[in-house]
């Protein structure tokens, strides 16, 4: 999409001063703004308006927010900012595993929801611009071609948030890079209020490629240990 063009988000939310405060403030932000109230008409909303972003409330009725992202990222996949009532660290990883980029906990603020509208957005463009090149680190091979992650011989499939905080730390592997540094970088925030975003986003990987991939420096951040 050029610049010229205006970038359509998609909110997700049963309740409707929700939807429609987060809409109006994307509204005045210069973005086009779909709104959907269930789970159904907003996997249907998303197939037929290609959305360049949702906003995605975990409770709804139909079927719940985790579906309603995990049926969109199959068909296209696209940046999903949740919105969850709990901050239940399960529930947080189980979003990230369906596909969502950042989540916010409710009550959240609108000036807040735009920031990270945005940085999703720059990151995706960003994303977009990797230069072509394989990193290969013993039996880790990333393809950020392809987009293709392999660990020993198998396939691991990674969110594109996943993906990219991957191929930041393999970038400099063995470096020590503060949490700080992450969110600037990787999610593109000027403020360390979303560290524990960092931390989850570790969680994931290391479920998916194993816990001796990624080393913990306790009160700094992460260094990604070279394989042996």
């Amino acid at each position: 999409m050029g610049e010229g063009q205006q970038r359509r988000v998609l909110v997700v939310d049963d309740e409707p001063t929700i939807a429609q405060s987060v809409a109006a403030r994307l509204r005045a932000e210069g973005f086009d703004v779909d709104i959907a109230a269930d789970g159904p008409s907003a996997v249907a909303m998303a197939a037929a308006r290609q959305p360049d972003l949702v906003v995605l409330d975990v409770m709804l009725p139909g079927f719940d927010g985790l579906e309603v992202c995990r049926r969109i990222q199959a068909e296209r996949p696209v940046p999903v900012l949740m919105l969850t009532a709990r901050d239940e660290e399960t529930d947080l990883l189980v979003g990230l595993a369906v596909g969502a980029d950042d989540y916010l906990t409710k009550p959240f603020s609108i000036r807040e929801l735009a920031a990270r509208v945005h940085a999703l957005l720059r990151r995706a463009g960003r994303a977009a611009q990797l230069d072509g090149r394989k990193i290969v680190l013993a039996d880790l091979v990333i393809d950020v071609v392809e987009r293709r992650v392999h660990r020993a011989g198998d396939e691991v499939h990674l969110t594109p948030t996943e993906f990219q905080l991957l191929v930041h730390l393999a970038g400099r592997p063995r470096a020590v890079l503060p949490r700080e540094r992450l969110l600037a970088e990787v999610w593109g925030w000027g403020e360390a209020a979303g560290t524990r975003t960092v931390d989850s986003h570790v969680k994931a990987l290391r479920r998916k490629l194993g816990a001796d991939l990624i080393r913990t420096v306790h009160g700094v951040g992460y260094a990604l240990e070279v394989p042996r």
